[in-house]
């Protein structure tokens, strides 16, 4: 009997039948076909309605568990009597019905023989349990004949703690008493009706475990019992001591701490530092990271689970997600493909239907069936991301690229590039494939910076470009970034296109002629460094005999480096100068010391200037010549110094949250400021508009327009030693010179339906100052200003702040916050 829907088991039954659920890593109808066939019953009818499909695609025939099956479908319910009777055509013999999402260890041997032996019409195998009120009573005489039904009785009803388990061996006859096409069952209508006829219904206590997991309750008491071995099950694994049971290919880092009675499944990965506490279940190719912690929770297939997360006698649903210090307390249960942000937290009791996202930093008290709590899009300020091969995968891959190819015209041009992983390389190829298939030809760079991605589009005339890399702040995470026609980053609008697209499988197929191509451009190398000496004074630069410390940080950098510098006629001493696969994804995770180690090179060498690009080319570190590491304000100061004194009247493109200082040294050199906002899109967009010298996008990033308007760490040493030529000026004089900035950046967690409420009320109380509103609200002070700007990807605002000192930036930043805080109470109290 496989046509339950499960209801009180919701959501994990929203989108599987109720047999399907997985119990000790199998479906709870697979324990029940082992049981069957450790019996000897092989072969097996199973009545099928509810997502009929999920059982008949991983049944099949049954010969892989060793019996035979066959399938008899209900179009509409028709009560546990009513789909026997749908399968009478299979039914010419003695026969036993049993429940498909039970857990039982009962010996059906013996029941058939008690039936056989006793010559009744039916026999149906009964238990005694403590609490009979949630089940259907069955009363029998002293000689084991049944008397009376009693479904779901009340405690004034009970007369006997036996209890009907829904296993019954009947014999053919019983059909006639079964209507065709009707809802009826066995207890209420069938078995009362061959009473009144005088039929013999035999009644058979039985020993041996047996439960209905028909709640959420029982779900986990079943679990419980297995993890117990209370009840005869086939657990598979590999068992170890203390009642650990171990999946082929699991990876268990020897400093996790795992407590027994446990099952970790088939190619589960847990980090050092988790910690799987007793009762706790995991599926298979469930990732567990550094310092998670759970216990009493039962895990379903192909779930990640964040550093620091906790989870306490929970269940959490196959494909769910989540993230850094997430927490779900008892009894909480999440659906399928759930995504529960970073600190979240799931209170007692709480159910998250499938598909729900929550945002990060929520506090959930009221279950989530239709809407979700959070504002989760597919793109993120750097296109889209998410951990490799978990949220970003190589079917998500072809898709996305497939949607993007569709936005454009049949027999465009798309540049692809990667980074120096594993990761990147196969993830291009999907998304290759993927634009192939939608009319689009792909020129493929292979290998190559963000910026000579970039410079390739626009040189070309190409109609878009997409790049693939691990995330700079995350090497386990992955990024898919895409390029409009002049290199920038795509708009607002495209990406609306491309997730519209997506969401709908709105794909342009090609047929087998209107395919696309994949060809690979030549001296791609060669335009690039060409174009950037051209924007230099070159012969200024050689005469100089720049003498460099540079690190390429394993990255794609230094595939540009090597020809850009031959023209330069520097001296220069490379570290980490190549291109590495295996090493790229750590470069990121040791910036200070490759930091330091450049600042000791400088010093020893007598260096005019240190270099520490980061593996994208696009952002750096710099060290000057007496081995000072600049900070990335600092950098962005000395740098405005450097154009305003080369370039009399520049134009300069900044956000809204530099420092002022900037600005003042702008002015003294007759430069003007064009403020931007903090997007790089739009600062690319800003500079890439025309009549703007330099951009800084802070955090190591610069733009020259009249080369790219797009970050680039290459050009950006280039136009450095420009900037030095023209000058004549070392880099250590210009930092001398700096003015300190004492700047200060605090966040508030805040729902993002109150951001609104946020920023009206900042723009009340701000009523009497001078506003700056490029982006997010500027308040300006007498001796430093505040900026109060929205997070557009998580539930949080920014606040930033610029004071007289490094304590004066602070409480200025801390007044805002406070402000915030107290706004969102009084929201909170309406």
């Amino acid at each position: 009997m496989a046509g339950g829907e499960g209801t009180r088991l919701r959501p994990l039954t929203s989108n599987q039948p109720k047999p399907m659920m997985p119990m000790a890593n199998r479906p709870l109808m697979e324990h029940v076909v082992r049981r069957l066939a450790l019996h000897g019953i092989d072969d097996i009818v199973v009545t099928v309605a509810f997502l009929a499909s999920h059982i008949r695609n991983y049944f099949g025939d049954g010969s892989e568990l060793g019996v035979s099956m066959r399938y008899a479908t209900e179009e509409t319910p028709l009560g546990t009597a009513g789909s026997v009777r749908n399968a009478a055509a299979e039914l010419d013999d003695t026969f036993m019905v049993i429940s498909g999402d039970v857990l039982s260890d009962i010996d059906l041997d013996a029941v058939v023989k008690a039936h056989r032996s006793s010559g009744a019409l039916a026999t149906i195998a009964l238990r005694r349990v403590a609490n009979p009120i949630d089940f259907g009573i069955v009363i029998t005489n002293a000689e084991g004949w049944v008397e009376r039904f009693l479904e779901k009785p009340t405690w004034g009803q009970v007369f006997s703690d036996t209890i009907n388990t829904g296993i019954y061996v009947l014999e053919p006859q019983i059909l006639d008493l079964i209507p065709e096409h009707e809802p009826v069952d066995f207890s209420e209508a069938v078995f009362p009706a061959a009473l009144k006829r005088g039929l013999a219904i035999q009644g058979l206590v039985v020993d041996g475990y047996w439960e209905d997991v028909g709640t959420v309750e029982a779900y986990h008491r079943a679990h419980r019992d297995v993890l117990d071995e209370r009840v005869a099950v086939d657990i598979p694994g590999f068992r170890l001591g203390d009642g650990i049971w171990l999946g082929e290919g699991a990876d268990v880092d020897p400093a996790a701490e795992i407590t027994g009675p446990v099952i970790i499944g088939d190619n589960c990965r847990i980090e050092a530092g988790a910690s799987i506490g007793e009762y706790t279940v995991l599926g298979s190719n469930v990732v567990v990271k550094h310092d998670a912690s759970l216990a009493r929770t039962v895990v379903h297939d192909h779930v990640y689970i964040g550093p620091g997360a906790t989870l306490r006698g929970c269940i959490v649903g196959r494909s769910a997600d989540l993230r850094r210090a997430a927490r779900a307390e008892e009894g909480v249960v999440l659906g399928e493909e759930c995504f529960i942000g970073e600190g979240a937290v799931i209170n007692q009791g709480v159910k998250v239907y499938p598909y729900k996202t929550v945002e990060a930093g929520a506090v959930v008290n009221a279950s989530i069936v239709w809407e979700s709590r959070g504002q989760r899009t597919l793109f993120g300020r750097r296109g889209v991301r998410g951990l490799a091969n978990v949220d970003v995968t190589a079917q998500l891959a072809v898709r996305l690229a497939a949607a993007y190819g569709t936005s454009l015209k049949r027999g465009s041009v798309v540049c692809c590039s990667r980074d120096t992983s594993r990761v990147a390389r196969t993830l291009k190829r999907a998304v290759m494939s993927g634009l192939n298939l939608s009319g689009v030809h792909v020129e493929d760079l292979e290998l190559a910076p963000v910026p000579l991605t970039r410079f390739h589009v626009r040189s070309e005339r190409a109609h878009g470009g997409v790049t693939v890399r691990l995330s700079p702040d995350d090497p386990a995470s992955v990024e898919i970034r895409f390029f409009d026609a002049q290199g920038g980053d795509i708009d607002d609008v495209a990406k609306r296109k491309i997730e519209r697209l997506l969401a709908r499988d709105d794909f342009r197929r090609a047929f087998a002629g209107d395919i696309g191509d994949i060809v690979f451009p030549p001296r791609v190398l060669e335009y690039y460094t060409a174009a950037l000496i051209r924007s230099i004074a070159v012969d200024a630069v050689r005469e100089r005999a720049f003498k460099l410390v540079l690190d390429t940080s394993f990255g794609s950098a230094s595939v540009v480096l090597n020809p850009v510098l031959a023209k330069l006629g520097a001296d220069v001493l490379a570290v980490n100068p190549f291109a590495a696969t295996a090493a790229a994804a750590h470069a990121g995770d040791d910036l200070e010391t490759r930091l330091a180690r450049v600042q000791t090179l400088v010093r020893a060498s007598g260096s005019h200037l240190g270099i520490v690009f980061d593996p994208d080319g696009e952002t750096l570190r710099l060290v000057d010549d007496t081995g000072y590491a600049l900070t990335d304000e600092e950098c962005l100061l000395a740098l405005v110094t450097l154009v305003s004194e080369a370039h009399p009247g520049a134009r300069l493109a900044l956000p809204i949250a530099v420092s002022r200082e900037a600005e003042r040294i702008a002015a003294a050199g007759g430069a003007t400021i064009a403020w931007a906002k903090l997007s790089s899109a739009h600062l690319m967009e800003v500079a890439g508009a025309g009549g703007i010298d330099f951009a800084a996008s802070g955090g190591g990033g610069y733009l020259w327009p009249d080369f790219l308007p797009a970050a680039d760490a290459v050009a950006t040493m280039t136009k450095v030693l420009d900037l030095l030529a023209r000058t004549g000026r070392r880099l250590s004089s210009v930092v001398a010179g700096l003015p300190s900035v004492h700047l200060a950046h605090m966040t508030v967690s805040t729902p993002w339906e109150r951001k609104g409420t946020v920023m009206r009320t900042t723009m009340e109380q701000a009523q009497d100052k001078e506003l700056v509103l490029v982006d997010g609200i500027k308040v300006l002070h007498a001796d430093g200003w505040a900026l109060v700007l929205p997070d557009p990807e998580e539930p949080l605002t920014h606040v930033w702040a610029e004071g007289g000192s490094d304590g004066g930036a602070r409480a200025l930043a801390q007044e805002y916050v406070g402000r915030i805080r107290a706004a969102l109470v009084a929201d909170t109290d309406r």
